[in-house]
């Protein structure tokens, strides 16, 4: 296998090949099957894996950082590292699992690089003036909405501010059950954690949504 830097290097032919027989082969392929002919230095075969599942890593680390640009290059370089690592996959876990791993993983790096620079950029704010130590917090996002009924795009809106505001280990669990239709024990396998701790923090991330929408969204009786 040659060195990758970006999906965009990928010959995208393989999504649409020149011959019926071939899209069928590719078409009937496991995962699996794709990966160990990847190694084999198919680079269509990896092609069609980042077909069927760019838009949904995409989509999962947007739901994840709240940012798409940033998701889009995450997505990016979840499928280089998938690339690069083919030959230590273990074909004991689906494949989904493994990449959803990878971009979790990656996800919740961008979110406490995000924090250090948020608490860096804070930490001069928060010097008293008899010279004590500065202290680091987070700084809550109380704003509140204008609207009281709210149209179903602004209570999306509403809906995905709120998961943004959630700590990480609560946020992944419930955008991967909640938003992405994963199984408990997927979750767990994509965690490396147990289910019970999964669904404990599920619980307790739903838990926390409801009373930030409480602050969002005024229930008219």
């Amino acid at each position: 296998m040659r060195t990758l830097t970006s999906i965009e290097e990928l010959d995208f032919a393989a999504a649409m090949p020149s011959t019926v027989s071939a899209t069928v082969v590719v078409q009937k392929a496991s995962d699996h099957a794709l990966l160990e002919e990847t190694l084999a230095g198919d680079e269509d075969a990896f092609a069609e894996l980042v077909r069927r599942y760019r838009n949904q890593i995409t989509s999962y680390i947007y739901r994840m950082t709240n940012d798409y640009d940033g998701a889009v290059d995450l997505a990016q370089e979840t499928f280089i590292r998938v690339y690069r690592a083919a030959s230590r996959y273990q074909t004991t876990h689906a494949f989904s699992t493994y990449i959803y791993r990878i971009a979790t993983n990656l996800a919740i790096s961008e979110l406490r690089k995000r924090k250090r620079r948020r608490l860096v950029s804070l930490t001069g704010l928060l010097s008293s003036e008899a010279g004590q130590e500065a202290r680091d917090f987070d700084a809550p996002d109380e704003r509140p909405l204008q609207d009281v009924n709210l149209v179903d795009s602004e209570k999306r809106a509403v809906v995905k501010r709120a998961i943004s505001t959630l700590p990480e280990k609560y946020r992944a669990p419930l955008v991967l059950r909640d938003v992405e239709g994963k199984s408990y024990d997927e979750i767990a396998s994509i965690l490396c954690t147990s289910e019970g701790t999964v669904k404990s923090r599920i619980n307790r991330a739903r838990n926390f949504l409801r009373d930030k929408m409480r602050n969002y969204i005024q229930v008219v009786p």
